[in-house]
């Protein structure tokens, strides 16, 4: 579906404004050395961008906001002015921490008023379809108060016991039951209100945002994810997504 095609966000008093926060600031050392992982190239254009695009191609969303690596807020801003990006969406670039959950943090503290809901996207997560985050954004609208796009395991899980050296051996303890389980994908999607809580009051070790609004005791619903949400994380995962973007480029124009 075109850009021009796609159905504005309701107008008028009762409309909610949707914000996205990209957390940006991580170094990726898994891709191997050289720039931050959100500022590899793919297809010519860093990642960063391409997620930001992704973001922004929604018209509900009215406002990115990209948490850069401590020392690199300069650099990503440059980078913006560098890409078109839609004329309708305002970016903001504020310097990130030294944790996921602390740059998001900061950039819920950099979001003006007037923004209800709060996406949460992984710059290395560039393909995102826009449908996709639609999908997030309306079942917030509906009432949930974060939401995760979502996609079937295709493999057998197993729970091992953790080797005491890495590469030895584990010991399988428990096969969960596939049909039960999911693989979360990005944007995930909240209520701001809610984020901002989960934010200010949950400590510890967690993997995502949803995890933390769990934490608070409240429903996380899942809506359908998509196989080109993937997560660029290793030079295989970089590879598929050049040939991802090939394919968008060959068949729609991209």
């Amino acid at each position: 579906m075109s850009d021009d095609s796609r159905p504005s966000p309701p107008a008028g008093p009762t409309a909610t404004r949707t914000a996205a926060v990209i957390p940006a600031a991580g170094r990726g050392v898994r891709l191997g050395p050289g720039a931050p992982k959100a500022l590899r190239p793919l297809g010519g254009t860093p990642m960063l961008i391409h997620a930001i695009r992704a973001m922004a191609a929604s018209r509900a969303v009215s406002l990115v906001v990209v948490v850069a690596p401590p020392d690199g807020a300069a650099e990503v801003r440059s980078l913006l002015d560098a890409h078109a990006l839609p004329e309708r969406t305002d970016f903001v670039v504020v310097p990130g921490g030294q944790s996921r959950q602390e740059s998001v943090k900061l950039g819920l503290a950099a979001l003006p008023p007037g923004h209800d809901i709060v996406l949460v996207h992984d710059a290395a997560r560039p393909l995102v379809p826009v449908d996709t985050v639609d999908a997030v954004i309306e079942a917030v609208r509906e009432g949930a108060p974060a939401v995760v796009p979502a996609l079937p395991l295709a493999d057998t899980v197993k729970q091992v016991e953790p080797a005491g050296t890495p590469g030895e051996p584990e010991p399988v303890v428990a096969t969960p039951e596939r049909a039960l389980l999911r693989a979360v994908q990005t944007p995930q999607g909240f209520d701001r209100e809610t984020l901002v809580r989960a934010h200010e009051t949950v400590t510890g070790d967690v993997t995502d945002d949803a995890g933390m609004v769990e934490r608070l005791g409240l429903t996380v619903v899942a809506v359908p994810g998509h196989e080109e949400a993937f997560k660029v994380t290793r030079p295989l995962d970089l590879v598929l997504a050049e040939a991802v973007l090939a394919r968008r480029r060959l068949n729609d124009g991209f």
